[in-house]
């Protein structure tokens, strides 16, 4: 019990991140570097063709892209391929003696500038809500919907693409959408209930869109080759065993971490509980139709207190909607950012997150195999 305590104590007394609301007070904005030149595009698309066929390209004057392609097989559907998984067993109690949490680091690309807070939308860019989550009283009389956001709407639709800004972006299923970050040079981390888990142990096709402001590419795109989890959660039900382990990290087919930077991990501690550090992005449906990324600060997050600083199902009233699944929360020590749980689940009263431990453990094997 004396050993207990004393790890207890050993990460109660870890660095708290800054407040939310001191953060462009203590992070400083940083101009980009040298601006990265001679950058080359891969663009992955499955066609579906008869025979060999031949692509032309082209770039117009208002930089937009063709690509000419014989022999295209008109009105026949083609998918990508399943994708390899591999599941890493959960750290359990092992997690009860470490001397402090796990973590991994952030790192920030010369090329992009660092912006702490995300800049307001430019007025050309704003567009009125693709659907109303939440409505003042006069709406009542439209009639009743369920709803995630707790009034008022914090929230902040933004275009930003420095970092960390870079590192988030919208993620695609056969499933769905959700939303995503990098946390490694080819390492997404996205929430499990997205992915499509099948019978023979592949998983669904995932593709990755950081910074995707529709319809803009910013950053291009990515496709993973090998899913990373510590718990296949099947929705669309999260049961409170499927919050505490509710991510996976994909692994990428290109390095498009090196372009967008990525997001350190830490694992999260009780002592955290309650102080208003953290900021998520997602791609929410009813703000931007899953389409534009949304920003919220000053989020707290309260870890259940049957499992003190292992794996963490969490809880928060941060304002959420159906598509910010797998964005991440994150907060900021010594000027660098650091992901913490990303979104999961939520209900009429409550928002949960996922993280812990076994989320930066993950990070970690996935980048140990796939450098």
């Amino acid at each position: 019990m004396k050993i207990s305590l004393e790890k207890n104590l050993a990460f109660a007394r870890q660095p708290k991140p800054i407040l939310a609301k001191d953060v462009g007070r203590f992070v400083k904005a940083k101009p980009a570097g040298k601006r990265l030149e001679g950058a080359q595009l891969e663009v992955s698309r499955l066609l579906p063709a008869k025979g060999e066929h031949s692509i032309e390209s082209a770039l117009d004057s208002a930089n937009k892209a063709t690509l000419r392609i014989t022999n295209f097989d008109v009105g026949r559907h083609e998918f990508p391929p399943n994708i390899e998984t591999k599941g890493i067993k959960t750290l359990g109690a092992k997690s009860r003696n470490f001397s402090k949490p796990l973590v991994t680091q952030a790192h920030r690309p010369d090329h992009l500038a660092l912006q702490p807070v995300p800049r307001a939308l430019p007025s050309k860019l704003r567009t009125p809500p693709f659907f109303q989550s939440f409505r003042s009283p006069d709406d009542v009389k439209l009639g009743n919907q369920a709803t995630t956001v707790f009034p008022p709407d914090n929230r902040m639709v933004f275009a930003d693409t420095n970092y960390p800004w870079s590192t988030c972006g919208r993620v695609d299923s056969p499933l769905g959408q959700g939303s995503g970050a990098m946390v490694g040079p080819r390492h997404l981390l996205t929430v499990s209930h997205v992915i499509q888990w099948n019978n023979d142990g592949t998983a669904g096709w995932v593709r990755f869109r950081p910074a995707y402001f529709a319809p803009s590419e910013p950053f291009g795109d990515a496709w993973a080759v090998r899913t990373y989890f510590k718990y296949k959660v099947q929705g669309p039900t999260v049961d409170w065993i499927e919050g505490m382990y509710d991510y996976v990290v994909c692994v990428m087919d290109r390095r498009i971490g090196d372009w967008t930077g990525w997001l350190g991990g830490k694992g999260y501690t009780d002592a955290w509980d309650g102080g208003a550090y953290w900021a998520h992005v997602g791609y929410p449906g009813d703000l931007t139709g899953g389409n534009r990324p949304t920003f919220q600060g000053g989020i707290s997050l309260d870890g259940v207190w049957w499992e003190p600083d292992a794996h963490e199902a969490m809880s928060h009233i941060g304002d959420v909607w159906p598509g910010q699944s797998g964005g991440p929360f994150f907060g900021w020590w010594s000027g660098w950012p650091y992901a913490v749980a990303v979104q999961s689940s939520q209900n009429s009263s409550e928002n949960n997150a996922s993280g812990g431990q076994d989320l930066v453990d993950l990070i970690l094997r996935a980048r140990a195999d796939f450098p």
